[in-house]
């Protein structure tokens, strides 16, 4: 069964694929993040081999393996993955995404490349690549050539360009390897050059390029590996050419078993993107922020201050229809596969806020190719506008209720933000009125927060204006510097939220019912927040041993999903999450001991 998480994402920036614990692709869609998967044997509970029928998976097959190891190449996305049989004979496997600068531009092909290296005895191997189509329900056209294999699929024809025997390879025969053996899956396109030179080279560059982008990074002293992998990972769900952030690689990994909670993570939520750029800004990889802030830019214009949606494709599309896909039965066989996100069409006013938090930078630091100015001031407060006409507005809230509406006061307090930042960056430009004119309204909005959302009987601030419940997302409210540690409206919600969230080291978004019931997950990145306040309230101790045992739960990759059963910490939901892996770079920043301690 291909049912688990225990996965490593490779990509490019462009496409990414993600391969099991047996070296095989079971997850990938071209021609870009959020298009159709031609591997998708994840979401089907049929073990991909040799049985007629099966689809969606790339397999290179050691004739009676019995073990496989894997790792990463150090410091970038590039897999190893060795098989050995009980014989004495092994191979290597490289896989990789070409991504590197080449003629003065990127060079990040919708491709994906595999090199076979014997490593000792007389390996045989048996490839079987078999892509799909329309969501798993069909198998492309193919045709061969002399050196390569054409598959017509419905977004693209893919090509896969060999030194292999292409008549093995497409017969799924067995054959030994006695010298490096080279395999490109890309565009439909004859390749010009020598196979194996021109993929041994990428492979070269690709390593080179990732290396220099992780050299660039200033990591803590402490955790170095697990801050450096979910860096390397969030890069890998930028879409590149437009800026864009998806939230994960997958669609609908369930958020705990048999929940039908499923849900399309492969567009860039405005929201996560924040969290993604402000992880990586603590480590100086002003690249993914400078891209974000013009594919911002964009969906700025084109709102022309009206609403903004909650998430967007990662080319800008508004529309994002959710449908299910009726061939795939799902991870371990639990549907729906759902493609699109009804989400988009939801009110979330957070968004408001997020879009001046992630802009709010750029008024500042002068290390960035573009600061910005007065011109872009003058967009974002049309912005603030929407967020201060929605500071009492209802919404579906950051948790994306499908059913019902509050004024939920995380969404208030990211209308406040937005007018707070709104007035720091006029103060930046030197323009007293504009200062002057949003720090009244930010002022204006807290007082309205603390009036209407703190519970003086209970001595705690609620999650919505007219009720009385917990939500992980108040503790927010100090990341966004609305309360200080020392205050002690945050420290007894604080208290609160601890007591009726935490279940065991893990913290639930909410405990009440919602519309699919009550939840049975925890939330990683919720743990996550609550790390950061027990270290901002003097609880080192605990904030480490609570962050020690999260980084214990992840993927032999050193990855994190979305969730965790409390109950055995096994992970669900979708993979590899950014706002998981984004707790894993703050709390590891806040938290270690400074450089100076080992210089």
């Amino acid at each position: 069964m291909t049912g688990t998480l225990e996965l490593w994402p490779i990509g490019n920036c462009q496409v990414s694929a993600l391969v099991d614990r047996n070296g095989r692709f079971v997850w990938g869609c071209v021609p870009r993040v959020d298009g159709e998967p031609v591997f998708c044997s994840l979401l089907d509970p049929n073990p991909p081999g040799g049985e007629e029928g099966t689809r969606g998976f790339w397999e290179i097959e050691l004739a009676d393996g019995i073990a496989t190891e894997q790792h990463y190449e150090r410091n970038t996305p590039i897999l190893v993955t060795r098989h050995s049989d009980a014989d004495g004979n092994a191979i290597e496997v490289i896989d990789f995404c070409p991504r590197f600068q080449r003629l003065g531009r990127a060079y990040r092909p919708v491709a994906f490349a595999r090199i076979v290296r014997p490593v000792s005895g007389s390996p045989r191997i048996r490839v079987r690549l078999r892509p799909a189509r329309k969501w798993g329900g069909a198998d492309p056209e193919r045709t061969r050539g002399s050196n390569h294999i054409r598959y017509v699929a419905d977004e693209m024809t893919l090509r896969l360009t060999t030194t292999a025997p292409i008549g093995w390879v497409e017969d799924e025969r067995l054959f030994r390897v006695e010298r490096p053996i080279h395999f490109f899956l890309g565009p439909d396109e004859s390749f010009t050059d020598d196979i194996q030179r021109a993929v041994d080279e990428m492979y070269e560059q690709t390593a080179k390029e990732w290396r220099h982008w992780v050299r660039g990074l200033a990591v803590p002293v402490e955790w170095q590996e697990a801050v450096i992998r979910s860096a390397i990972t969030l890069k890998l769900c930028q879409h590149e050419e437009t800026g864009a952030i998806v939230a994960a690689l997958t669609t609908s990994i369930p958020e705990h078993a048999g929940s039908g909670r499923n849900w399309d993570y492969r567009y860039c939520w405005i929201r996560d993107a924040y969290f993604t750029v402000q992880a990586l800004n603590r480590l100086g990889a002003l690249d993914v922020l400078e891209g974000y802030l013009e594919f911002l830019r964009n969906i700025v214009d084109n709102a022309r201050g009206g609403h903004i949606q909650p998430l967007y494709g990662v080319g800008g599309e508004a529309s994002l229809p959710e449908w299910i896909a009726p061939d795939l039965p799902g991870y371990r066989g639990m549907g729906p596969v759902r493609v699109g996100n009804q989400a988009a069409e939801q009110i979330q006013h957070d968004a408001y806020g997020q879009i001046v938090l992630s802009n709010a930078q750029a008024f500042f630091d002068q290390r960035l190719y573009r600061m910005a100015g007065i011109d872009d001031f003058r967009a974002l407060e049309k912005v603030g506008e929407r967020a201060w006409a929605a500071r009492e507005m209802p919404d579906a809230g950051l948790w994306e209720l499908r059913t019902k509406s509050h004024v939920h006061t995380y969404s208030v307090a990211m209308c406040w933000a937005a007018c707070d930042r709104l007035a720091n960056a006029a103060q930046a430009l030197g323009l007293d009125e504009r200062e002057a004119f949003w720090r009244d309204r930010a002022q204006q909005i807290r007082t309205t927060i603390l009036d209407k959302a703190w519970r003086e009987d209970s001595r705690r601030i609620s999650a919505t204006f007219g009720g009385d419940d917990l939500d992980a997302s108040l503790i927010q409210l100090l990341d966004l510097r609305f309360l200080t540690p020392d205050d002690e409206r945050f420290r007894d919600t604080l208290k609160a939220v601890e007591e009726g969230l935490r279940r065991g080291p893990y913290m639930l978004r909410y405990a009440s019912e919602d519309d699919f019931g009550l939840p049975e997950s925890a939330f990683n990145v919720c743990t996550f927040w609550l790390i950061e306040a027990l270290h901002a309230t003097g609880r080192d101790s605990e904030a480490r041993l609570l962050f020690e045992e999260m980084l214990s739960r992840r993927t032999v990759a050193g990855l994190l999903s979305e969730d965790i059963n409390p109950a055995d910490g096994e992970l669900w939901g979708n993979y590899p999450q950014t706002y998981s892996l984004v707790g894993v770079i703050n709390c590891a920043s806040m938290l270690s001991k400074p450089w100076m301690s080992v210089r």
